[in-house]
């Protein structure tokens, strides 16, 4: 098992990606993670690694992504057990910089925006979460660009579908060489999707958890309506609903529930904040 390269700095993981594509490399895959990685991580990680010469995950946590009195500093860094993980997957590189290397002198005075799509839903209640998510996301794509005759791939996992479709429309409104490839929802065999933040969660806070996805599959089969959905997970011990809602998955407007359209919910379990979603 060849373990990968960890670059620290833009320069050597420039220099990398330029030496394996004057190799031979064809194609660049890029997943870009906080780290603390999991098996659905490790799925898109998998997939990254089959579809490229070149794959490359970014493990960053990235504080453009954190709000006041948010998990900044709790967020679990384990640089070492990702790297090896990682390397069980075949990937390639690893870019792992520290905060000063992506935000030289501080945060950055120019920054991406995600507009009206980014304000509402997990925007309203995390503000400035997705400019920071898009800003960071937006340095990486101009860092790797690996030329106009490289395949540049970029994997995001469907669970965060809001921060999926800011970073589609990202891609067409700067004109990125890049083309953004979905990945599934990874869950656990009993259906919560996973996630870095489940391991906060304590056994018995997981049980409760669960009441996300199996209230999103009832309201996907039609068995309940959004009010009863609603109530279902509020009426969940240790749940804190925080929205239950039915949108377009093209551009986030509220929908009445039917086929084709996205519910997304995001809920409080004891202190730890979690998402989901299903298409109906």
């Amino acid at each position: 098992m060849t373990q990968p390269v960890v670059c620290t700095t833009v320069a050597q993981l420039r220099e990398e990606i330029a030496a394996r594509v004057a190799a031979g490399a064809a194609t660049v895959g890029l997943l870009p993670t906080m780290g603390a990685l999991h098996h659905g991580h490790l799925e898109i990680a998998r997939r990254t690694r089959a579809e490229n010469d070149l794959a490359v995950v970014s493990v960053f946590v990235n504080p453009l992504q954190f709000g006041p009195g948010e998990d900044f500093e709790s967020y679990p860094r384990q640089l070492a057990q990702d790297v090896a993980a990682l390397a069980a997957e075949g990937v390639d590189l690893v870019f792992a910089p520290p905060v000063e290397e992506m935000y030289p002198g501080g945060a950055p005075v120019v920054s991406v925006t995600s507009g009206t799509a980014g304000a509402v839903l997990e925007g309203a209640t995390r503000p400035g979460h997705f400019d920071g998510a898009l800003t960071v996301v937006n340095k990486l794509f101009t860092i790797m660009a690996p030329g106009p005759r490289i395949p540049f791939r970029a994997y995001f996992g469907e669970k965060d579908a809001q921060q999926l479709l800011l970073m589609q429309r990202m891609v067409r409104d700067f004109d990125h060489r890049v083309e953004i490839r979905p990945v599934p929802i990874v869950r656990s065999e009993r259906g919560l999707a996973l996630s870095s933040r489940n391991q906060y969660l304590s056994a018995e806070q997981a049980e409760h958890a669960l009441v996300l996805h199996r209230t999103l599959v009832a309201l996907a089969a039609g068995e309940l309506t959004l009010e009863q959905a609603r109530e279902r997970v509020a009426a969940e011990p240790e749940v804190r609903l925080d929205y239950l809602v039915t949108v377009d998955p093209q551009d986030l407007e509220l929908v009445d529930p039917a086929p084709g359209a996205l519910a997304l919910v995001a809920a409080w379990v004891g202190p730890t904040r979690l998402i989901d979603n299903m298409r109906i």
